[in-house]
């Protein structure tokens, strides 16, 4: 029997299983006339070519900009991560919970991050930045708001459900963290990053050969680009690589 509809099947690493209904259907996007970007896994030039061959009118590409000199994410975490990627050993997870929001969330595997669950488990909840926090109906016809991250007593009083508590993080905290603005608790507690990339974490291997240990934007548009594009209309096709 199948499962119910809007559940996901997760496989036996706790991921999500995704099938026909996840698969994005080019030919409609096509017949709408409108323009349109593809990604998740298209930042490379072979893959970008696929994608205008298909009528995209460009590609988006997330990992390989993340870890550029130009990034604002920590030094710290962007060495780490691209020792993982030279080693061939990086690994991310696409964790169903870790998200107040319900959505799936690629997770990069760091040692002492928020990744990590003995981090987590460590971690006090608490909801200070609200970001995410989602409107409900509260009493008398006033809106209130709530995050399945918050202390699971203040979700729950605002007539959330304990099961969507569960596994959930912090991502407002963690977000800003990963960029260098982490805050500190009365404590001493300092909030832990997570960091969010694409499966293809191991191939930012390429833009450090030769024994370089940093690589530029421009260096990933030349990458991208090292292609003959053989447009034969350009005036009517418009390439475009969203960062």
């Amino acid at each position: 029997m199948p499962p119910p509809r809007g559940k996901l099947q997760l496989n036996e690493a706790g991921e999500p299983i995704y099938g026909d209904r996840d698969r994005v259907n080019i030919a409609e996007l096509r017949a709408l006339g409108v323009p349109f970007w593809l990604a998740g896994g298209y930042g490379n030039a072979k893959m970008l070519r696929e994608a205008l061959d298909e009528g995209a009118a460009g590609i988006q590409v997330g990992t390989a900009f993340a870890f550029t000199r130009e990034s604002g994410m920590r030094a710290d975490l962007k060495q780490s991560l691209m020792a993982q990627a030279l080693a061939g050993t990086g690994v991310v997870f696409t964790d169903p919970l870790a998200s107040p929001t319900g959505f799936p969330f690629k997770v990069a595997q760091i040692q002492g991050s928020y990744s990590d669950a003995e981090v987590a488990a460590a971690r006090t909840r608490v909801c200070d930045l609200g970001y995410l926090r989602e409107p409900y109906a509260a009493p008398e016809g006033k809106i209130g708001y709530r995050c399945a991250a918050e202390p699971v007593a203040n979700y729950l009083a605002k007539g959330g459900k304990i099961e969507d508590t569960v596994g959930r993080k912090c991502l407002c905290n963690a977000l800003m963290a990963n960029i260098g603005h982490a805050q500190k608790r009365k404590d001493g507690s300092v909030e832990p990053p997570l960091v969010t990339v694409g499966d293809d974490l191991n191939t930012i291997a390429q833009f450090l050969t030769n024994g370089r240990t940093t690589y530029s934007a421009a260096d990933v548009v030349e990458s991208l680009m090292s292609m003959s594009l053989d447009i034969e209309e350009p005036a009517e096709r418009e390439l475009a690589v969203s960062a």
